[in-house]
């Protein structure tokens, strides 16, 4: 069967973002570098954000990022092995809660001879 043509498909087969993405990157010695993250599997991957306000949502707001088109991203992180985009992820690890204060039982001796 013929793929049809994107703007005839109401389901157009490639799912590829519109436009460049916000992709979070780290400060270097040689200027900015793309993050890449790890899967729930743990595999790796580039992340990247249809908007600044998902970005800040996940990543917070003072992480800095630059704006890259898809193929970009993937030219960029290919050399490097990570052929996995993941578009606008979510944390999915919950928030830490601190541990519970624990009050030590005082030790109790038990010796040979004693009835109680």
């Amino acid at each position: 069967m013929p793929e049809l043509v994107c703007g005839d498909d109401p389901e157009p087969s490639e799912r590829t973002p519109a436009g460049p993405l916000f992709v979070p990157v780290r400060p270097g010695p040689a200027g900015c570098a793309a993050r890449l993250f790890r899967t729930p599997l743990g595999g790796r991957t580039a992340a990247a954000f249809t908007s600044a306000r998902r970005l800040g949502d996940t990543l917070g707001p003072d992480q800095p990022w630059i704006r890259l088109a898809e193929p970009a991203l993937r030219a960029l992180t290919a050399p490097l092995g990570v052929t996995t985009l993941t578009v606008d992820p979510t944390l999915s690890a919950p928030a830490p809660v601190p541990a519970a204060r624990t009050i030590p039982l005082p030790a109790f001796r038990i010796t040979e001879g004693s009835t109680r």
